[in-house]
């Protein structure tokens, strides 16, 4: 199993930012698109950093299988028998990156014995970099400057009742019908599920609620980082997300949270 330490997290954090660079690179060109089978869309930039990042790992851990989402017809039979993988989003928010919003990331995670156990979340774009490591705390690089996420603390001016509550969609209503009283949100939209996870990890969202269909690579290193913040993903039973344990890739419905101390069954109910 590999050993968790500092110099194997600046090699992922390395290799995240190389892949950074290139995807600017694609950033300011334009680039061929193509559908996939469930509809979503894929670009050459997708697939590029995605071969750029498998091999990068590769050559780094030679013995640690490699899930890409752009590469993950490998069945659950050959799975299970992995102890540790790499699982990456090579471009997280493809549509934001062909809408042009700069909110999208390169994602990329170790998950040992079926939790994540260390991630790197890098938006070249925002010049923002999430990483956690299990243990050893979550942080952000944002404009060269790194400083440490910390657990909620609560402040005495939010009112207990009030929630800021990031989606992907700017239809609100699903989520706020599930609210239970005397609970009210302020709802925002913000780019790709990862950075959503950062929000929740920085403190600027209490929550992120997800109702639409997103693969285990999107959801593994936000694990990690609002573990190390005190956070937890649930799905709407209030149950934990399973990683490489069913045929599919395809997560249930959930809510990241960034305090997992919080009675959530007081807050929402989901029918």
């Amino acid at each position: 199993m590999q050993t968790l330490n500092q110099s194997l997290l600046d090699h992922i954090l390395a290799i995240a930012f190389q892949a950074g660079e290139h995807l600017k690179q694609f950033y300011a060109k334009s680039v061929e698109i193509q559908i996939k089978a469930d509809k979503t869309p894929v670009t050459e930039a997708d697939l590029f950093i995605s071969r750029f990042i498998t091999e990068a790992l590769k050559q780094l851990t030679p013995h640690i299988p490699v899930l890409s989402e752009e590469f993950c017809n490998i069945p659950l039979s050959e799975r299970q028998q992995w102890q540790e993988y790499w699982i990456i989003d090579p471009l997280d928010g493809t549509q934001q990156f062909i809408d042009r919003t700069d909110q999208f990331s390169v994602v990329i995670g170790l998950v040992q014995q079926n939790k994540p156990v260390l991630g790197v979340i890098h938006s070249p774009i925002l010049d923002k970099t999430y990483f956690a490591m299990q243990n050893h705390g979550c942080f952000l690089q944002e404009n060269g400057q790194i400083r440490p996420l910390m657990a909620e603390v609560n402040s005495s001016e939010q009112s207990p009742y009030s929630l800021q509550i990031t989606l992907g969609s700017a239809n609100f209503a699903p989520v706020e019908k599930c609210l239970l009283a005397p609970y009210h949100a302020q709802f925002f939209k913000y780019g790709s599920s990862s950075l959503k996870a950062g929000l929740v990890a920085e403190g600027k969202a209490d929550c992120y609620v997800r109702f639409g269909d997103t693969g285990e690579w999107d959801t593994a290193v936000a694990e990690i980082l609002l573990q190390e913040v005190g956070g937890e993903i649930f799905d709407l039973h209030f149950k934990p997300l399973t990683y490489n344990q069913r045929e599919t890739f395809i997560n249930p419905y959930f809510v990241m949270v960034r305090d997992r101390n919080r009675d959530w069954q007081k807050i929402f109910q989901f029918n």
